[in-house]
């Protein structure tokens, strides 16, 4: 029979991988099968909350305080559920968000110098940004995920060149299958403009930037328009439209990727 610790691990290795359902059916199995746990809860709220939507937000409160009720000083339920308050709108959720300042509290007189403690320190800096911090963040995703982009297309080439099959089925290499969903979706002839855009992502997006700038000067020049316009920025539609077709591709893979590993960790069941 399958221990608390084994769910648990099951969970955490889910949650690493970005499996947030896959989280929760673990937990809920695991409660189901062993009884009320207040780690079980813990991990079936994080599966929640880390959904970041309203109705996922109610159903981890609601695990959060069931897991409380059999723990109150629980420090990853109390860490977690100062996470979930927060990050509640003051104006749509004003009692969560003031229960942060309680949950913290706690968790200082608990464990003050406890990673939890640390957790919760880094999620009150985050909501207490501002819009500055909001636009880096931004553009920080904006370039990993072109780096992303173009590492695929450039591993995509080379499986092409070298004949690289597709691996097995059964895999749950997180690498293995983004190349073997990569290779799946954007192989053959009619997806080379992409792959080569792809691959020259950040000088494509360069000669973009520049050809918008002589389309809008040549445009306000010879009287077509008057100020700036739009008409330049068609040169980057095609540059967006490799920019979505690899990261569709790279979500099909994680959640390959997550069906895979629950299927692993569940024996297949």
């Amino acid at each position: 029979m399958a221990t608390v610790d084994a769910y648990q691990d099951r969970c955490e290795q889910l949650f690493t991988a970005g499996g947030n359902a896959a989280v929760r059916r673990a937990a809920q199995e695991g409660i189901d099968q062993l009884g009320p746990h207040p780690d079980l809860y813990c991990w079936l709220a994080l599966g929640h909350a880390a959904e970041d939507d309203d109705d996922h937000d109610d159903r981890a409160e609601e695990a959060f305080r069931a897991g409380l009720a059999l723990d109150a000083d629980h420090l990853g339920l109390l860490a977690g559920y100062a996470e979930l308050c927060l990050r509640a709108d003051g104006f749509d959720h004003p009692g969560r968000a003031a229960r942060a300042r309680v949950l913290v509290r706690r968790l200082d007189e608990l464990a003050p110098q406890s990673a939890q403690a640390q957790q919760v320190a880094a999620a009150e800096r985050w909501a207490n940004r501002g819009y500055w911090e909001d636009f880096r963040m931004g553009a920080v995703a904006v370039v990993v995920a072109g780096r992303d982009t173009e590492a695929q297309a450039r591993t995509l080439d080379a499986d092409l060149r070298q004949g690289t099959a597709a691996p097995a089925e059964n895999t749950v290499d997180r690498d293995a299958i983004v190349r073997a969903a990569t290779l799946e979706a954007l192989s053959g002839p009619w997806n080379a403009p992409v792959r080569f855009l792809g691959r020259y992502r950040t000088a494509a997006w360069i000669a973009c930037g520049i050809l918008c700038l002589l389309t809008n000067t040549v445009l306000r020049q010879t009287g077509v328009v008057d100020s700036f316009s739009l008409w330049g920025g068609l040169w980057a539609v095609p540059l967006w439209i490799v920019d979505r077709r690899f990261a569709a591709v790279r979500k099909e893979a994680e959640a390959r990727h997550v069906a895979a590993l629950e299927a692993s960790l569940t024996g297949g069941k």
